[in-house]
């Protein structure tokens, strides 16, 4: 089996891209340093899987630290690098943080796989890296504008280093696989998103708001231009996000020679949904009212982002599979097990 390493492999994207992963017939190790995950998201995954997980918790900014992993695990054929920080607020507050641990971060790996002869490379990216676009939905092509926050502008340093790197390196490709709103939880309800820190994201805390560990929830803006003066996304089912993982991987592997080629590709529902929306939709499928109220804009948001994944379709054969009600279903099972747990 071809042995893939996975880094922020405890985190919310990485647990269930390793799921994955192992469906489909693949061998992972994990590499998190478990600032923002916890090692029970790996009983998760072998309760699912029957496989247990390896992970290293080494801080990709320690390249030293690195080199061991990789010496031990020789027979790594490629790397999935979704560990960064990734909270919008919190960069703005803490942009050195942003830039020194996610640029770093990637450096170091980059640097290791070309010293391990590891030739294909998917890195997490983000609809942030698009800015506040004048073009919805946004294709690959769109142009980039402005990061809307430190956080936006190390996925868009990010993106470049690897394609500059692509560039010149012999027999090497890679992939930036740029998410929309990832969200919702594994069908069994055994993972699901649960970071340490305090969520940020919408779908976490609305279920942490209709399990009552939050009194209510607040809806950054009412005065945008949009249908209902909310914030537009894409949310795309977290499942339906680690297939588009393996689907890559695959297409990398099956590339007997490799072109130095950086693919971009989408991953979105290709349907922008408003914050409102969204609450709606949890209130209906799980027959729940949620307390919130409207507050002022959050800055760093933009106004809308939603995506054109026609390229992910005809490249690498990826449809998307869960709407927003099977998103909001999920969540909330795995909101009442994470309460129970923690």
């Amino acid at each position: 089996m071809p042995k893939i390493l996975v880094t922020g492999g405890c985190g919310y994207i990485g647990s269930h891209t390793i799921v994955d992963l192992i469906e489909t017939g693949f061998e992972v190790i994990s590499l998190d340093n478990l600032i923002n995950s916890d090692e029970s998201v790996l009983d998760g995954i072998f309760q699912i899987t029957g496989k247990k997980i390896l992970n290293f918790a080494v801080d990709l900014a320690d390249r030293e630290m690195l080199i061991p992993v990789f010496e031990q695990n020789s027979d790594i054929v490629g790397i999935i690098h979704f560990a960064a920080l990734k909270s919008v607020n919190e960069s703005v507050h803490r942009p050195l943080q942003y830039y020194s641990n996610n640029i770093t971060g990637l450096i170091n790996l980059l640097d290791l796989s070309e010293r391990y002869s590891i030739k294909n490379f998917i890195f997490s990216s983000s609809c942030s890296v698009y800015g506040d676009s004048d073009e919805l939905p946004v294709t690959e092509l769109t142009p980039l504008k402005e990061a809307q926050c430190p956080y936006a502008y190390t996925k868009q340093a990010g993106e470049r280093i690897i394609q500059d790197v692509t560039r010149v390196r012999d027999n090497f490709s890679s992939i930036l696989l740029r998410y929309f709103n990832p969200a919702g939880a594994h069908h069994s309800a055994l993972i699901g998103e649960s970071s340490r820190n305090i969520a940020s994201n919408l779908v976490p805390v609305i279920t942490e708001t209709a399990i009552g560990k939050r009194q209510s929830m607040t809806i950054f803006g009412s005065d945008y231009e949009t249908r209902d003066g909310t914030c537009v996304r894409d949310y795309i089912h977290v499942m339906d996000i680690a297939r588009a993982h393996t689907l890559a991987l695959r297409y990398l592997l099956d590339q007997t020679e490799k072109q130095n080629e950086s693919v971009v590709f989408n991953l979105g529902t290709g349907e922008g949904i408003t914050v409102k929306e969204a609450i709606d939709a949890f209130e209906q499928v799980n027959g729940i009212k949620l307390n919130y109220t409207y507050g002022q804009r959050r800055e760093g948001d933009v106004v809308a982002v939603y995506a054109n994944n026609k390229k992910a379709q005809e490249i690498l054969n990826w449809i998307p599979s869960r709407d927003i009600n099977e998103i909001m279903r999920s969540a909330w099972e795995w909101e009442k097990v994470r309460s129970t747990i923690h």
